[in-house]
């Protein structure tokens, strides 16, 4: 659904993504982590249209975003920011109709099909006893599901998150992710989001690109990317691995620590 070729981004002179290439199918969840200064949010800023992309392609189920009008594109894919970005005056009704302005009229006129895509949106994202509320109401780990239920609202094939789980406690961070992957698994939705929780990519996504200053360095499954070897070497720290006990899944630990739990 989403692929990703040959693709360089530069701020001036300096090439801050380098050659990457990858892909997502739908239903699945790729995970972008790295350290900071990786490429992470570049990359998905890059794939939403807001980052010039200085070579390659990026396509949506064979279509070429960079032949894409900006309605066009926000047919095809929505992205999920940061909670912080979302202003307090509109209720949640009002912020999620703001994910249907690209089917709307020139003159911004909602219509029926709108407010049945929004009306469905509040439902998948659990919103439906928070419509009247005011955005400035809500918890952070509520309005990032405000901001969820915006992307749903724009009936696309590809979802792209940046940092979701930041600023979320740990329920918060589980709850949504936990919802996201719900949601890619039954509307087949291609999702790619950038993550620094090492621990919670290990139990939600199906996909991981690991980027270092700018290049790709492992792309693959949890095990085959989330190894002692690449996450020490690209974080610059010495870390374990372990399997988690039921899923298998590895679980990250600082080295040394294991020892001292025993």
């Amino acid at each position: 659904m989403l692929t990703i070729t040959s693709l360089q981004v530069a701020y001036g002179a300096k090439v801050v993504l380098k050659d990457i290439s990858l892909d997502v199918s739908p239903g699945e969840i790729l995970a972008l982590i790295g350290p900071n200064g990786a490429g992470k949010t570049t990359l998905v800023r890059a794939v939403s249209g807001t980052t010039p992309v200085l070579s390659g392609q990026i396509r949506v189920d064979g279509r070429d975003l960079s032949e894409l009008s900006t309605a066009q594109r926000a047919k095809v894919l929505a992205v999920v920011p940061q909670a912080r970005q979302l202003g307090g005056a509109y209720s949640v009704e009002q912020a999620v109709m703001m994910g249907r302005t690209a089917y709307m009229s020139w003159l911004g006129h909602e219509n029926e099909t709108d407010r049945v895509a929004v009306q469905l949106a509040l439902q998948q994202a659990r919103l439906e006893d928070f419509a009247h509320r005011q955005i400035a109401q809500l918890s952070g780990g509520e309005q990032q599901r405000v901001l969820l239920a915006r992307a749903l609202a724009q009936s696309t094939p590809v979802l792209l998150l940046d940092e979701p789980t930041n600023h979320l406690d740990l329920q918060h961070q589980t709850n949504l992710l936990s919802l996201v992957k719900k949601l890619a698994e039954e509307k087949q939705l291609a999702v790619m989001m950038a993550m620094h929780d090492l621990n919670l990519v290990s139990f939600f996504a199906d996909k991981v690109a690991l980027l270092v200053d700018g290049e790709l360095k492992q792309f693959g499954t949890p095990q085959e990317v989330i190894q002692a070897g690449h996450i020490s070497e690209a974080y610059q720290t010495p870390v374990e691995i372990v399997s988690h006990p039921v899923t298998g899944v590895p679980i990250i630990f600082p080295q040394g620590v294991l020892n001292h739990t025993k």
